[in-house]
């Protein structure tokens, strides 16, 4: 079995739902993104994930994700791994993208990275840790993690520069699966939120 890597965001937060950049500052989940997490649980616990028996687990040591995790049901089976944390946005943590324009026009954190805080190259090479471990076993293996980090491993699951993760959103308690297709990495599915309609 060619090893997949499923991709799970944390749930809804103050400063997600404002838009703020939230890197590593720890802030724990909205009521919304509780409701979330548990709702994206039930969806693992069914055909065809059924429990993902078997899959390796880990997740980020920040509040959201590690309480997204456990509300999913997994914290007894997750292993907390610093990989997983957010792209530290150094002196951009807290602002808006509208904040930032205004102090650095036209600024992109997919080609410029974040002042203070982590170049593109730093969360390139946690990324590839990510990726590398993913694919290093006969298993599927099951992240809980952050936006910016999930889109950077995204894409370099692919074999794509970091920046291509510019081009693939995520949104709150999404789910994701990034896996095989002709022998290539492939992604299977791609920021499901399934599970919180209706």
């Amino acid at each position: 079995m060619a090893p997949r890597i499923l991709l799970a965001r944390h749930g809804q937060t103050e400063w997600s739902l404002l838009g703020r950049h939230t890197g590593r500052t720890d802030i724990p989940l909205l009521e919304e993104g509780r409701r979330g997490a548990k709702l994206l649980g039930e969806r693992l616990q069914r055909a065809p994930w059924s429990g993902l028996e078997g899959v390796e687990i880990r997740t980020s040591p920040l509040i959201r994700a590690s309480e997204t995790c456990a509300l999913a049901g997994f914290a007894e089976r997750a292993q907390t791994w610093d990989p997983l944390m957010e792209w530290d946005y150094g002196a951009y943590e807290g602002l808006t993208p509208a904040e930032i324009q205004e102090l650095q026009p036209g600024w992109l954190l997919w080609s410029d990275g974040a002042p203070d805080g982590e170049t593109l190259a730093d969360v390139s090479a946690r990324a590839d840790e990510v990726v590398e471990w993913a694919r290093s076993a006969d298993r599927d293996v099951l992240v809980f993690a952050h936006g910016h980090i999930l889109r950077s491993i995204g894409a370099r699951w692919l074999g794509e520069h970091i920046s291509f993760g510019a081009r693939i959103r995520l949104d709150p308690t999404s789910l994701s699966v990034l896996g095989w297709a002709y022998g290539e990495p492939a992604i299977e599915r791609w920021n499901d939120t399934g599970h919180q309609e209706g």
